[in-house]
């Protein structure tokens, strides 16, 4: 049913375009050059239907096969104490800004929070149709330079945060977990949450032996809740890891593999002594850094897309 309601979506708008070019074809051939109502009514449609033409090509980049899927996002702090636990918080807001902007729903699976201020990691689920093929953009260093609020002497610092985006594998997809390759460890959550999450051993971690990946929820107050979700996120860990080993052997012999390595930030975005973020991957950049810190991140997500697909930006 998922697949069937995926290939409407992609059908249905190529055949209302393709009706409603027709209907402009034949509306051309019969509107009179001294109707100038007509005219600019058939403007307006004109640009409407350019617009629909763009956003169908542009859907065509979501190619990948778990593109259409929802996404796990996982933010972390780097060094920098609280400086870059306060910048973890900001894009935890600007991605859940994002998803809201675009329907889809945010479930906290788990979250660290710093000792001070902001939040040293955080693992969202954002469920929403295509949400990995726009968010796989996001993977990478977050740079941000600002005149720190928690300076005294209102000096300008450099905080750095990771960004690890991979997508929520469907049920059937057969990743095989047996219990005798997993630790789970049981403990009681920490964070702000109710009287039945802080006082019950109700959050999960699940540690995968062989590989060392760690799954771990506390958002809810029941534990068997918490393992089916630390259990999911696990299992796209795993498929993603699966994943990336087999884009390495294609790599090999088609060429150099980019790593994304802790310190080379795929985006900056400065506050001081100017306004402006650029993504350092596609050059793409804009002066308007809190609309970008809104959520606004379509642009930078198109022009990713784009440059990978080699159509240009």
């Amino acid at each position: 049913m998922q697949e069937l309601k995926r290939l409407k979506s992609q059908a249905g708008p190529y055949r209302e375009l393709e009706i409603h070019c027709k209907e402009m074809k034949g509306l051309f051939g019969i509107v009179e050059d001294s109707d100038l109502e007509s005219l600019k009514h058939l403007e307006e449609e004109t640009l409407a239907l350019e617009k629909k033409i763009e956003l169908l090509e542009f859907q065509k980049l979501l190619s990948g096969p778990n593109d259409p899927n929802s996404a796990i996002l996982s933010i972390n702090a780097g060094a920098g104490g609280t400086e870059s636990c306060d910048w973890a918080s900001m894009l935890l807001r600007m991605y859940n800004r994002w998803a809201d902007a675009h329907d889809c729903r945010v479930q906290m699976v788990d979250i660290l929070p710093g000792e001070e201020a902001g939040v040293k990691n955080v693992t969202l689920l954002i469920e929403g149709e295509y949400a990995y093929g726009y968010l796989k953009s996001e993977t990478g260093v977050h740079r941000l330079v600002r005149i720190s609020p928690f300076d005294s002497n209102k000096r300008r610092h450099t905080s750095f945060a990771s960004v690890d985006v991979i997508p929520e594998v469907d049920d059937d997809i057969k990743i095989e977990v047996k219990e005798s390759e997993i630790r789970v460890d049981v403990f009681r959550a920490g964070g702000h949450g109710g009287q039945g999450v802080n006082t019950t051993d109700s959050a999960v971690r699940i540690t995968h032996l062989a590989s060392g990946l760690v799954a771990q929820c506390q958002n809810e107050r029941s534990q068997l809740k918490n393992k089916a979700t630390a259990m999911k996120v696990l299992k796209s860990r795993l498929h993603e890891r699966e994943m990336k080993k087999r884009m390495e052997e294609q790599q090999k012999t088609y060429g150099e593999k980019q790593e994304i390595a802790w310190g080379s930030q795929i985006r900056s975005y400065v506050l001081h002594p100017y306004n402006m973020v650029k993504d350092h991957r596609t050059d793409h950049e804009t002066s308007n850094a809190t609309a970008v810190l809104d959520g606004d991140l379509d642009k930078f997500m198109e022009a990713y897309l784009r440059a990978q697909s080699g159509s240009g930006l």
